[in-house]
């Protein structure tokens, strides 16, 4: 397993975890809301399917609805190793922006 995650796998996972227990489209949703970044949804699966090959999101299959024609959703959390692996992500963009001068970076 790779020990560093790629911008857009913290991205994915970050919203994982903010719907936890969510499926593709809630997902997908919330990087769209929260970034203002269009995404598709075979971008995000695609990730999704990667993060869980590195355990560190887990899937299970929801309930068929009639909402959806009897298809069942595929729902996702984040596993311990996910958060981990977020933690320290997390831990080294602060690290790297301590002492950033914000006038750097145009609006």
């Amino acid at each position: 397993m790779a020990d560093w995650l790629g911008e857009f796998e913290q991205i994915v996972l970050f919203a994982v975890a903010q719907v936890d227990g969510g499926y593709g489209a809630s997902i997908r949703a919330a990087i769209e809301e929260r970034t203002g970044r269009q995404v598709s949804a075979g971008a995000v699966y695609t990730t999704l399917d990667r993060l869980e090959a590195r355990g560190l999101v887990a899937s299970w299959w929801g309930e068929s609805t009639p909402e959806r024609g009897g298809k069942r959703k595929r729902h996702f959390r984040l596993s311990s190793a996910g958060r981990d692996a977020l933690a320290r992500s997390w831990q080294a963009i602060r690290a790297m922006a301590r002492g950033f001068d914000p006038k750097v970076v145009k609006s």
